[in-house]
């Protein structure tokens, strides 16, 4: 049980740590610390949650699963994380939220949305959702529910916060981009990603399907075809 105490503190707290200072502590740890000294003890932060949350999941027992994960469920969480790494892959490309606030007004009020912000505004927390639904499909235990549930939570709970945030810095310029993407995923009708992320996020699902085999952790996506 030690793993799993472990586990859970280390999920509540990266979750929570990511709520609290990008939002309510945010504009005190500021005005104390500045931007830098902020950015450095949100960096710690993050970083100490999160090992202590990897190394719960490491330390946890192996449960029984509450299914079994035949071919149609590992063929459905194949699918979906071609669709995660396509999100994450074109996420990096051109994205209009990224830059300063100023810069990134300036730019969403003409700006078309393209790629994959035609299939969803936020491509990035997206991918990371998609990646634990998928691995909550074939690995159903309950450290795996911890794990991938607070990575879930943490990025559409947290990307529905963005909007907000958005909003608050860009303004209007933001409440156009908002009218013009969506997002829930195809909320807007099927798009076209784009040649990059669709070929960059394939490699990155071969890459990272096939990592899983050096890693020991055994045979995943279309490799336990092969």
């Amino acid at each position: 049980m030690q793993g799993y105490a472990m586990l859970l503190a280390g999920a509540i707290g990266f979750v929570g740590s990511h709520f609290a200072m990008s939002h309510p502590l945010r504009a005190p740890l500021v005005a104390r610390l500045g931007d830098k000294g902020f950015q450095l003890v949100y960096t710690l932060v993050s970083f100490a949650t999160f090992f202590l949350m990897v190394e719960g999941f490491r330390r946890a027992p192996i449960a029984t699963p509450y299914w079994t994960a035949g071919d149609g469920i590992w063929a459905v969480s194949t699918v979906l994380m071609l669709i995660a790494a396509i999100l994450f892959a074109g996420s990096l490309i051109g994205n209009p939220a990224l830059p300063v606030p100023e810069a990134a007004a300036k730019k969403i009020a003409v700006k078309e949305p393209a790629g994959v912000f035609r299939i969803t505004r936020h491509p990035m927390m997206w991918s990371f959702a998609l990646w634990g639904v998928s691995h909550i499909l074939v690995a159903p235990r309950p450290d795996t529910f911890i794990l991938c549930g607070a990575i879930i939570i943490l990025a559409l709970v947290g990307a529905r916060l963005q909007d907000g945030k958005k909003f608050v810095l860009m303004g209007d310029a933001w409440l156009h981009w908002q009218a013009r993407t969506s997002f829930l995923p195809f909320a807007r009708g099927v798009a076209f990603p784009g040649w990059l992320a669709l070929i960059g996020g394939t490699l990155l699902w071969l890459a990272a399907q096939w990592a899983h085999m050096p890693a020991g952790v055994g045979a995943a996506g279309i490799f336990r075809w092969w």
